[in-house]
């Protein structure tokens, strides 16, 4: 069983580059724990972002990996140079609908 998670970030205006930049930075973190991103989306039109990231497991599996994940030092470094400006954030989880 593998579980999604669906993640879209609305920005203040002219911050998307910035994290654009940065997010590369983020992903070695978030493997380190057996997360993978199926796929990263940006509309510099509307300034939102949007990602999908997997991990092996059940939903439970899932929230307690991240809670590891959010306290690591992995995380505490990826985030030193975090540019913010998220001014809304929209993040759950996910099922295939079409059933492939």
């Amino acid at each position: 069983m593998t579980t999604v998670q669906l993640r879209r970030y609305w920005f203040e205006s002219g911050h998307l580059p910035a994290f654009l930049d940065w997010f590369p930075t983020l992903l070695p973190a978030r493997e380190t724990f057996g997360f993978r991103v199926l796929f990263a989306y940006a509309d510099p039109w509307q300034e939102t972002f949007t990602w999908a990231v997997e991990l092996d497991g059940d939903v439970d599996t899932f929230l307690e990996v991240e809670a590891r994940y959010a306290v690591s030092p992995e995380r505490t470094a990826a985030f030193e140079n975090f540019p913010g400006h998220i001014a809304r954030s929209e993040i759950g989880f996910v099922e295939d609908a079409l059933g492939s």
